[in-house]
């Protein structure tokens, strides 16, 4: 998959997977992997510093906790800002697939 594409909406990726719950890192990279039947692989070097830009940006807050082995791990919450960041974000990717699929299809092939 070429990585312009996926720069993009790695942001968008990240919030919406937090809104759910509470993640750490691989963990993340696992979820993402496993959700998009591995086309998205990313990589610890990828991930790690847009989730250290998004804490510095107040979208996501960190903090320490034991994940279910017992081994102790930095998890990762949404934030109020960062809620809002992903509706606006969600926003701009629908119009942008909206748009994309009526050059691609014509009019009559997008969803409104």
């Amino acid at each position: 998959m070429d990585k312009g594409l996926i720069g993009g909406s790695t942001v968008l990726m990240l919030l919406s997977l937090l809104q759910e719950k509470d993640y750490y890192g691989y963990e993340i990279i696992k979820e993402i992997e496993q959700r998009s039947n591995r086309i998205f692989q990313f990589k610890e070097g990828t991930v790690y510093p847009v989730l250290h830009r998004m804490e510095s940006q107040g979208l996501v807050k960190s903090y320490k906790d034991k994940a279910e082995t017992g081994k102790e791990r930095k998890y990762y919450k949404i934030t109020t800002k960062g809620k809002t960041q992903l509706a606006k974000e969600q926003k701009q990717w629908n119009e942008f697939t909206v748009s994309v699929a009526k050059v691609l299809g014509g009019v009559g092939y997008a969803c409104p």
